[in-house]
């Protein structure tokens, strides 16, 4: 399903967080929303999911508009990961990721075979099938975070919202997720923290002060000269024969050539 997000603006305790933002995904893409902290990117998935009205204006899910769809309606169409998704709940792993299919569940129509293939399928995918008798208020915070992507693909919408998906996972289970996003079906938007996993996306969106300062194809968007003065730090591209894409490195800025990387990050795709 496409996602379309006409001039949003969002004031939150009279304080301006978004401002006049305006792209659009298509159906079967996936986006990485990027930018400083406390740019706005919490604040516009939450928009998009219909979690926060939007200051005058309107997001569109398929064609239609998320604050006209019921709630159940909009959960068949749209799943949602939250930054820190936690709880205290002494529920098994199992029970956890059956919560997914509550949307798709009613009186004439109740858990079933279909359900529990979805739910089995979903935990395999995130790693946890091992963990599915566990209390999930044991886990660690990797292990939860795989939890609550494994409810959401269990409940199987066409959209995908995550923010920052990988926060709280090593490297292998980054890399995991970023995989699984470039290969859905489903349209899938997600802040992320790393901006070389971004390359893995179909289109990037980065955000400063709650603007819209850049949109398009990773190559076009992730440059040294778009985002150097974003993120206020000196970008080198670091290409090897086994990429298909450069890496970016960062180091303080200061003005100075002789700035050298600081921090390599390892690439989602290889």
């Amino acid at each position: 399903m496409r996602i379309q997000v006409e001039n949003i603006s969002k004031s939150i305790q009279g304080k301006q967080v978004l401002r006049d933002v305006s792209f659009s995904v298509e159906a079967g893409q996936s986006l990485a929303l990027l930018g400083p902290n406390g740019s706005g990117k919490s604040t516009l998935l939450r928009i998009i999911a219909g979690l926060l009205p939007a200051d005058g204006v309107h997001v569109t899910i398929g064609g239609d508009r998320v604050d006209r769809l019921s709630p159940r309606k909009l959960a068949q169409r749209l799943g949602f990961v939250t930054q820190e998704a936690g709880t205290t709940d002494a529920i098994a792993v199992h029970d956890a990721v059956k919560l997914g299919r509550t949307p798709w569940l009613s009186f004439a129509s109740p858990f079933g075979a279909d359900d529990q293939r979805l739910v089995d399928q979903a935990m395999r995918d995130m790693a946890i099938d091992t963990h599915r008798d566990k209390l999930f208020n044991a886990l660690s915070g990797g292990e939860k975070q795989r939890v609550h992507i494994a409810r959401v693909l269990a409940q199987a919408p066409q959209v995908f919202l995550l923010d920052e998906p990988t926060n709280h996972l090593d490297i292998r289970h980054q890399i995991a997720i970023i995989d699984w996003a470039k290969h859905q079906e489903a349209t899938v938007a997600m802040a992320l923290h790393d901006l070389n996993h971004a390359f893995a996306c179909d289109r990037v969106a980065v955000l400063r002060d709650g603007s819209l300062e850049a949109f398009g194809e990773p190559d076009t968007v992730l440059t040294a000269d778009v985002v150097g003065p974003i993120f206020q730090v000196a970008v080198h591209q670091i290409r090897a024969a086994h990429l298909d894409h450069p890496v970016l490195t960062f180091a303080k800025k200061n003005g100075s050539d002789q700035d050298q990387p600081v921090v390599v990050p390892i690439s989602a795709r290889r």
